[in-house]
């Protein structure tokens, strides 16, 4: 009986390098898989010197061939496959043994890094040293380096190793290495000369209580920021619901979300100025009530009126005086000298200045807003090489709870949903006849469509001049709510039409059905608050002219809000819970409704129109505006996780946050500058509220304030000149816009230009790689090649 062979580790130090040679990169690609690929052709070659002859461990197998052949084969352990050698050497030259799975073989790898870089010439070499001494592959298959054993071993041959190298060659060596912190640091402490840590410790004795005191600082301080960093990210508004929402719904839901949370910014960036220089100011120093204030009965939170109308929430409440701080002398009844007072504060201008800074403030940040989205969806290049990138790089190996884990894994998993639906939907080929009655299907429900839109429009008209001839006393201000009641049902009832007409479409693409229903949803919003824009300052200013009309607008503009959102739960209760619920007991489906994107978004956006229309007339709107849609994320969300599901055709939305924000910019945000530019332009003010109420104009505040102070003397007349040439000349404005569409032209350009040279790339690789098959190297990732 053949005695079973010994298949022995023998690493050989490599020679010294010449002078001038630099040592090989940690990244160098032909040294990180060499480590087990030596180590196996080390052990075949010395089996064929000394004519070794490995046997199967199985009785029923014959013997194999002559050792040192490529054909012959290692035992393994029991219950284990046996391979040749000839695939050992195969397996073992993979990278999958030497990189991220194998501990031992990554100390084994830079074990004969070290070697290298050794210094003392006097340390035997391992091949010198006898075979009881070295690691050993006896009965081992292909898992050599899980061994615990000989993993230890390599390890402590690893720190004699360290131990032989300078201190920055040894911190250089084990930075690299692909090891946890906790590992490096072990190697380090047991690499560390034993000098080294005597001197250590008895630097560590000595220190003085400044040093200790310095060092406590500083960790404090560190542990500090890092303390607040977290603070601050978990301070962001619905951090875990928005990825929570993400995972399980896709980004199409989850743009709704994300659009909420960008409209309750700049509410709050629009609520902050009109706080501190008009609503603040005027609440420190009230005006003289001009009767008795009506007592609050609880019908003014719908309707806006009675109580409301005395309180800073409307227009007619604010003074047109200069507030000053009163001087002592004139509470005993005595004049208070002009130098007494305090700062005068101009309210009219205050309150025409501020809300033009407002607007200034809001239409930056659109703009900024827009840009940024667009620079974000619509990048440079093919998106062709995302696929990889989300399997092999969007796990975040910092996560390690649970719930976390399991959140990342939903989202990976909805994002590859996403992209590959993305990939499949291509147009289908059709006829001419088909293409033909696909036209006429569009044709017409786009007619059926635009035909509801003025239905709508000529209801929401009539009823308007209806309410026009028959007044309405202050005894019965709950008749004041019928308007806002009929817009919302037209605004509520035509997006379900418009739903069922779309059914005729059949749309082949997801995003192309959501456009489509956002384009029709917008006609019919954008319509309808512009015929009630002319209601409001073509014909209520005419009847209203010895009341405070401006209050009016302002209470119709609460009224609409009010009710919007009162509709919106509705929907929601309806559309959404009663709906699931009919579905599952009556009609026995398992499918819950899909979440309407198009719908919702647009709710939005004309509830943002409206605060931004009435902006003027009730600067508390914002506040209002800011409470409805805390409430609206939580009642959505909690609606959305309960009652329906994912969208059947995942779908990628990685333009709806340009769309949405754009839609926010040109329509809504242009439409509400425009009627507020009107309003202060071209409408008389009030003659009994407010603080215009002296002027023909709102804007001609600004012009009696530049007459003061070309009376005040030289020292401010460079203002008046600001205000000749730069506001009332027309002139710059349209140069500023000109500049602007030139650098928006030139933007457009500049990204048509390098998608140009895009291609340009792609072609040259198509034509040097004519076989499709492109090496991996830097250029394929950046332009996302397949």
């Amino acid at each position: 009986m053949s005695q079973s062979p010994t298949f022995v580790l023998n690493v050989l130090e490599t020679p010294e390098d010449p002078e001038g040679s630099q040592e090989p990169s940690p990244y160098d690609e032909s040294e990180v898989h060499d480590s087990f690929h030596q180590l196996i052709q080390e052990q075949s070659r010395w089996v064929a010197e000394e004519g070794l002859e490995l046997q199967q461990r199985q009785p029923e197998t014959g013997a194999l061939g002559a050792s040192g052949s490529d054909h012959e084969t290692l035992p393994g352990p029991e219950g284990a496959p046996v391979y040749s050698m000839a695939t050992l050497r195969i397996l073992a030259s993979m990278p999958s043994r030497t990189i991220g799975r194998s501990r031992g073989a990554i100390i084994s790898q830079y074990y004969s890094r070290t070697v290298k870089l050794r210094r003392r010439a006097g340390r035997p070499q391992l091949r010198d040293m006898g075979r009881s001494a070295r690691p050993s592959l006896r009965l081992y298959d292909l898992e050599l380096d899980s061994a615990v054993l000989e993993e230890e071993e390599k390890r402590g041959l690893l720190v004699k190793e360290l131990q032989g190298l300078t201190a920055a060659q040894r911190d250089h060596m084990l930075r690299g290495m692909p090891l946890s912190l906790a590992e490096k640091r072990c190697l380090r402490e047991e690499s560390r000369p034993l000098r080294g840590k005597q001197r250590a410790e008895r630097h560590h004795g000595l220190l003085s209580c400044c040093d200790q005191l310095r060092d406590s600082c500083v960790l404090a301080s560190h542990n500090l920021g890092l303390a607040l960093l977290s603070g601050l990210q978990a301070l962001m508004p619905w951090r875990y619901a928005l990825k929570r929402i993400g995972g399980r719904f896709g980004s199409s839901v989850l743009s709704y979300f994300l659009f909420l949370k960008t409209l309750l910014a700049f509410n709050a960036l629009l609520l902050l100025p009109l706080l501190a220089f008009i609503v603040g100011v005027q609440a420190a120093f009230p005006p003289a009530p001009g009767g008795p204030v009506p007592a609050f009965t609880g019908l003014e939170l719908l309707t806006g009126g009675g109580h409301f109308t005395h309180s800073v929430m409307y227009y007619g409440y604010y003074s047109n005086a200069t507030l000053n701080q009163p001087c002592a002398s004139s509470l005993n009844g005595s004049p208070c000298p002009p130098e007494a007072g305090s700062l005068p504060y101009n309210m009219p201008l205050a309150y025409l200045f501020t809300l033009g800074a407002a607007f200034f403030i809001t239409c930056i940040t659109l703009v900024y807003s827009m840009s940024r989205s667009f620079g974000e969806s619509y990048r440079v290049g093919s998106a062709s090489g995302v696929h990889a990138i989300t399997i092999f790089c969007s796990w975040d190996y910092k996560v390690t709870q649970r719930w976390a884990t399991r959140l990342q894994h939903d989202n990976i998993r909805t994002q590859l949903k996403e992209l590959l639906a993305e990939g499949q939907s291509r147009q289908r080929p059709q006829s001419a006849c088909g293409r033909l009655r696909r036209v006429a299907v569009l044709g017409f429900v786009w007619l059926l469509c635009l035909g509801t839109t003025l239905g709508c429009t000529l209801a929401v008209y009539t009823f308007s001049e209806l309410m026009i001839e028959s007044p309405v006393s202050t005894e019965r201000e709950a008749v004041l709510l019928l308007l806002p009641l009929v817009v919302c049902l037209l605004n509520l009832g035509a997006p379900y039409l418009f739903r069922i007409l779309a059914a005729l479409e059949r749309h082949d693409s997801p995003v192309l059905e959501v456009y489509v229903a956002i384009c029709r949803n917008l006609i019919l919003k954008m319509v309808t608050l512009g015929i009630l824009c002319y209601h409001w300052l073509g014909r209520r200013v005419g009847t209203l002219k010895d009341q405070c009309w401006e209050n009016f607008v302002g209470q119709e503009l609460y009224r609409l809000m009010v009710m919007d959102f009162i509709f919106t739960l509705l929907d929601t209760l309806l559309g959404e819970l009663v709906w699931r619920l009919f579905s599952e007991k009556r009609l026995k489906r398992k499918g819950k409704p899909e979440f309407d994107i198009a719908g919702n978004v647009l709710e939005l956006i004309y509830g943002q129109t409206l605060t931004w229309l009435g902006v003027l007339f009730s600067p508390l709107l914002p506040t209002m505006q800011i409470i409805k849609l805390l409430l609206l994320f939580y009642i959505k969300k909690a609606s959305l996780m309960a009652n329906c599901q994912a969208p059947r055709r995942p779908w990628k939305a990685s333009h709806m946050s340009t769309v949405f924000v754009s839609l926010l910019c040109f329509p809504s945000f242009l439409g509400a500058a425009v009627f507020l530019c009107y309003a202060i332009w071209q409408v008389k003010p009030s003659s009994i509220c407010g603080p215009f109420r002296t002027l023909d104009t709102m804007y001609e505040a600004g012009k009696v304030w530049v007459r003061r102070l070309e009376k005040a003397g030289p020292r401010v007349s460079w203002l008046p000149w600001v205000h000749r040439y730069l506001v009332e000349d027309t002139f710059p404005i349209y140069l500023v816009s000109a500049l602007l569409l030139a650098v928006i032209y030139l933007n457009i350009q500049v990204v048509k230009g390098q998608r140009k040279v895009i291609c340009l790339l792609k072609e040259q690789i198509s034509n040097v790689f004519p076989s499709g098959r492109i090496p991996w190297g830097p250029l394929p990732l950046l332009l996302g090649c397949k």
